[in-house]
This record gives structure tokens, sequence and C-alpha cells, in this order.
């Protein structure tokens, strides 16, 4: 299945993929606003066996077959509690 990839100059991390290349139709607006301006990134062909980064070629192709995109939301970093071994004992 082709795939287009783009994404938002607003937030760091956040890509839209599309199984149209330029057709945002399927957009929510409250979703493309929160995009911003969105930047072309690249063209592939995702298939079930293909490795992704961040999320399984599965998912992606089940949500560009059911709403025709899919969000690949920025990383989640959860600070780490300091250790016992992390403060200072005085």
């Amino acid at each position: 299945m082709q795939c287009y990839i783009y994404k938002s100059l607003k937030k760091d991390e956040l890509y839209l993929y599309l199984d149209k290349k330029d057709d945002f139709s399927a957009i929510p607006d409250n979703l493309m606003q929160s995009f911003g301006r969105l930047s072309f990134v690249m063209e592939i062909e995702l298939t079930p066996e293909r490795k992704l980064a961040r999320e399984s070629s599965e998912k992606v192709i089940d949500s560009l077959k059911s709403q025709g995109f899919f969000v690949q939301m920025p990383p989640t970093f959860i600070p780490l509690a300091p250790s016992a071994s992390n403060r200072y004992l005085h």
C-alpha cells in the first residue's frame, strides 16, 4: 500500500500518514488545526513486513484502510524518580 508521510511544522515529531498524496479531506478540522502547517516528508510502500521506526506497519495500514490517515504522536518521556543513590546525604 502506498503511503505519504507529512510532518507538522508546529509540533516536533508529530507525523501524518495519508493513503492519497495531498488529500487531507479525511482529516477532521480540529486535528488539522493541531498539526498547523505540514511538510511532505516521503512516500513509502507499506507492507505488513516493513519495519517502521515507531509504529507497527499493520497498525498504520489498518488505519489507512479504515480512516484514510494515521497520526504518529511524538514520543512521551516520563521522568524517572530519583533513586536513593542519586540523592545527596547530609
